[in-house]
């Protein structure tokens, strides 16, 4: 087996038992930059409303680990790190992984800070993923389990839309097949992966949302009868998909939609029913009432069937947010209070 690295970030301080630490584990595009700011920062880690003094995950009260999942590009190993031991990047040498996998490399890292316990699993989408695989797959691990914004398996919804970024990237010639200089596209980005995450983009918002924060209203120094005029949703869309294109990988971008895409809590299993029979661990589920991609019915599923749970400790909570998807990032009031209650029932 290969070295491999993965890199994390903590905040607030581990008790003397070690009953106070809790795992945040994040989206996509995420890191484990949950919190907080480094020197020079204008903007905070990816969770930084959710997690610190006195808010949800309280670090005067928890420690807090939050980890970047193998495959990512900030840092753990992924298909631009270096291969041992020629040290050329991996890129398509590097292996196809899973959530699973993602939730087994953390575990071999908690092992090897002495942490064989913690009080809680919290996480939203990828990261509510891996949360759930977490409690299925190690479910003496974690007393308790948050997920949100999730679902037992990636739906074809979903899917359609990481298929339109992955065809993108293929099929921009600045690409170069994977086989890109990653400074070029720091400097000057990626024209088919920005098209991807527009898409993304689409999926991660609501009707109700883009009426509320664009309405029909057009940018100001554009004609409305300029052929490539553009509404402020357009340029909403255009400035986010091509400015992330700067920052992330897109070969981490295929690799972990990949791992999204094939996600699956009852593969290894007889059904989801089987699956689930190893949760050991209390578990709130959190789902968004307008989140299109990953639907609060798919949820619900998982709900249903932990309910039949005598012995288990299980709660279901649906949000009343017409926001989409990206409410577990955005409407943190909404559930706050709700996080707070689970991790101190």
């Amino acid at each position: 087996m290969e070295p491999y690295d993965v890199i994390y970030e903590t905040y607030g301080k581990m008790n003397d038992d070690k009953s106070n630490i809790i795992v945040v584990c994040h989206a996509l595009t995420g890191s484990h930059h949950a919190a907080g700011y480094y020197e020079g920062e204008h903007k905070g880690g990816w969770w930084d409303g959710f997690i610190g003094p006195g808010k949800a995950i309280d670090t005067d009260e928890f420690f807090v680990i939050s980890t970047n999942v193998i495959g990512s590009c900030f840092g753990s190993t992924g298909p631009m790190s270096r291969r041992y031991p020629d040290q050329e990047p991996y890129r398509y040498k590097f292996p196809v992984v899973t959530i699973k996998d993602m939730v087994k490399a953390q575990r071999i890292l908690f092992d090897r800070l002495g942490i064989h316990h913690v009080h809680a699993i919290v996480g939203g989408s990828m990261g509510g993923m891996q949360a759930l695989q977490f409690a299925v797959q190690f479910p003496k691990f974690a007393t308790k389990i948050i997920a949100m914004a999730a679902t037992y398996a990636t739906q074809p919804w979903a899917i359609a839309f990481n298929k339109v970024a992955q065809a993108s990237i293929l099929h921009d010639p600045e690409f170069k097949n994977g086989y890109y200089d990653p400074e070029d596209l720091h400097e000057n980005g990626l024209s088919g992966m920005a098209v991807g995450r527009m898409a993304g983009h689409i999926s991660f918002l609501s009707h109700y949302s883009m009426q509320k924060k664009f309405g029909r209203e057009y940018k100001l120094t554009d004609g409305l009868f300029e052929l490539f005029g553009k509404f402020q949703v357009e340029s909403y869309l255009e400035y986010n998909g091509y400015n992330f294109t700067k920052w992330f990988d897109p070969l981490s971008y295929l690799y972990i939609t990949k791992a999204i895409n094939i996600y699956d809590l009852s593969r290894g299993f007889d059904s989801l029913e089987q699956a689930l029979l190893n949760v050991q661990s209390e578990t709130y589920l959190i789902s968004f009432k307008e989140d299109m991609l990953f639907l609060s019915d798919e949820m619900k599923v998982i709900a249903d069937k932990l309910a039949g749970r005598k012995t288990l400790q299980s709660d279901y909570f649906e949000v009343d947010s017409n926001y989409g998807h990206d409410a577990f990032l955005v409407e943190l009031d909404k559930f706050d209070d709700y996080v707070k209650k689970a991790l101190h029932e």
